[in-house]
């Protein structure tokens, strides 16, 4: 949720927003006609109801006829009061969806259009040339049943499309990946945490969620509760409805939960194998802060999960994501792609977004900045360090051996070892 104010001081910055969303800019012309009818029949109730109140004192003087017009004139009030304040229910209620359904304003620096537009910030290491090794590379779900990691099969005949089971060393790698990421979190001053993976209509509202994304998300209709897509989600409400010490700030938190999304829109995209999958576990980062750190704090969560892919020693690049692809929270947002051999290409293992104060705002928490002062709304902001199905494909690929071995990268061989060897015949 944006600040009100902004709708009658900058209308047209947001007009401005919307177009580099590619999205209309008339919401906002509607927003400021449902802004000016709610605060007029606000007006509207609060004339009525202060005329009926002192109509009490009033009733109590008078006598005959007089005080037989008054008692006419509070029934009259009775009803008019009535009236007013459905009025003003129902032009609050106009406002408050229209106002939900705006999105963050993109940041200026956001890169104007659509999926295609981003801008690469940074490549970092070089693709490996296996025609210059010798020979062709296998995908990720060859290489996992050779490992006896991926059982796509099972997963299938189980849960349905889109669902798998981790087997032998790729659950063993899942744990790994699952303890440095957390371990690593937690020296950078993170607090780990394991969250709730059902929450409340209010928390997926809070951050967003159940607009432009609501056809993404699983609901258990009998228990009003709703299926995480992220631990964005319970981390984003773990403080709502709260005013945090400003000295507190920023507050860091690192979470394991497992992730459900539908997957909507993406029918026939990345069938074979776990890179867009139905059910993943992943480590989240999110922190709280005031507004005026945001940006900073949006700088160091992407230089975490640089140093953290440069760990997993996987070439990668850093997009600015262009602002018609931002989520409805998000001002501004990079993702981290590493490259997948057999696609030829970079895809999305991460990403890093600045969510300003609209999630704060719309779960009210608050920053008390210094003491006996006012409150503001808090920053927040979201980071993905380890989305593990997505980690696993491209650690899989990019060390892949002609044998159908996989060589690991030094993070990795406390857990388990420098190789791993696909199973015996």
């Amino acid at each position: 949720m944006i600040d009100p104010k902004l709708l009658r001081d900058a209308p047209d910055d947001l007009r401005a927003a919307q177009e580099r969303r590619g999205e209309s800019p008339a919401i906002i012309d509607d927003l400021i006609r449902a802004d000016e009818a709610r605060r007029s029949t606000i007006a509207q109730f609060e004339a009525v109801r202060s005329e009926q109140k002192s109509m009490g004192k009033l009733v109590a003087k008078a006598s005959g006829e007089e005080k037989a017009a008054l008692l006419a004139r509070t029934k009259e009030l009775g009803t008019a009061v009535k009236e007013a304040e459905a009025a003003q229910r129902a032009a609050g209620d106009e406002f408050t969806a229209l106002l939900n359904s705006l999105p963050n304003p993109a940041s200026p620096e956001a890169p104007p259009g659509g999926e295609d537009d981003f801008i690469v910030l940074e490549e970092v290491g070089t693709p490996r040339d296996f025609e210059a090794e010798g020979f062709t590379p296998r995908d990720h779900l060859e290489l996992g049943e050779l490992l006896g990691a991926i059982d796509m099969e099972r997963g299938a005949k189980v849960s349905g499309a889109r669902f798998y089971y981790l087997t032998g060393v790729g659950a063993q790698l899942e744990l790994a990946l699952t303890q440095l990421a957390m371990s690593t979190a937690a020296k950078w001053g993170f607090t780990p945490m394991i969250p709730p993976a059902l929450v409340k209509p209010q928390a997926m509202e809070g951050t967003g969620f159940l607009g432009q994304a609501a056809d993404d998300v699983y609901h258990l209709d009998k228990d009003d509760l709703y299926l995480v897509g992220t631990s964005e989600v319970p981390l984003a409400a773990y403080h709502g409805d709260e005013i945090l010490d400003g000295a507190s700030l920023p507050k860091r938190y690192a979470a394991f939960s497992p992730c459900f999304r539908r997957e909507a829109g993406s029918h026939g995209r990345d069938t074979r194998g776990i890179f867009r999958v139905h059910w993943f576990d992943k480590v989240e980062m999110f922190i709280y802060t005031t507004l005026d750190q945001a940006e900073a704090e949006h700088r160091r969560l992407l230089a975490w999960e640089q140093e953290w892919l440069n760990m997993l020693e996987l070439p990668y690049r850093v997009i600015d994501v262009a602002a018609g692809d931002l989520g409805l929270s998000a001002i501004r947002k990079f993702d981290c792609e590493a490259w997948i051999p057999t696609q030829g290409k970079y895809r999305e293992v991460s990403s890093t977004s600045n969510c300003t104060t609209f999630q704060a705002r719309r779960l009210d928490t608050r920053v008390r900045v210094t003491q006996g002062e006012d409150t503001e709304p808090a920053a927040t902001l979201n980071g993905t360090l380890c989305a593990m199905t997505r980690t696993i494909v491209a650690l899989l690929e990019n060390g892949q051996q002609a044998d159908g071995s996989v060589k690991l990268p030094a993070a990795l061989h406390p857990f388990l070892g420098e190789v791993l060897r696909p199973l015996e015949s």
